[in-house]
């Protein structure tokens, strides 16, 4: 197991892919990340030596990634609630945030539904 930014990526996936399962970084993240540190995309994790594991970690500190980055938006929302703003009431609620129409859909964000039936007497 490789352990880049604290997180062990897959061994046997290839690295642009093994990257992206650290948070914050994406596949297109990923690419310019191994192109900075001159690593080919088609190597597989557990083919990479330390040295090239060094560049790419060195390549991956100009990214907010894990627990910065996790921190970072938690204090943004919570910056939203705060100053009552209509995105944070929508967090608050645990609604859609994003504009999404909420008659029918957005199951995701309200749960299952509470559905009161009427009782035979």
């Amino acid at each position: 197991m490789a352990r880049i930014a604290g997180i062990d990526i897959p061994r046997d996936k290839r690295v642009v892919i093994s990257l992206t399962y650290i948070y914050g970084i994406g596949k297109v993240t990923a690419q310019k990340v191994l192109k900075e540190a001159g690593v080919s995309e088609d190597t597989r994790v557990r083919d990479l030596t330390e040295e090239e594991l060094g560049k790419i970690r060195q390549a991956m500190d100009v990214y907010d990634t894990e627990g910065d980055l996790r921190r970072e938006v938690s204090l943004n929302i919570k910056r939203l609630i705060e100053i009552g703003a209509y995105r944070g009431l929508r967090h608050r609620r645990g609604l859609p945030v994003r504009g999404q129409k909420t008659k029918n859909n957005s199951r995701t964000r309200k749960g299952p539904r509470k559905t009161m039936a009427n009782k035979k007497k």
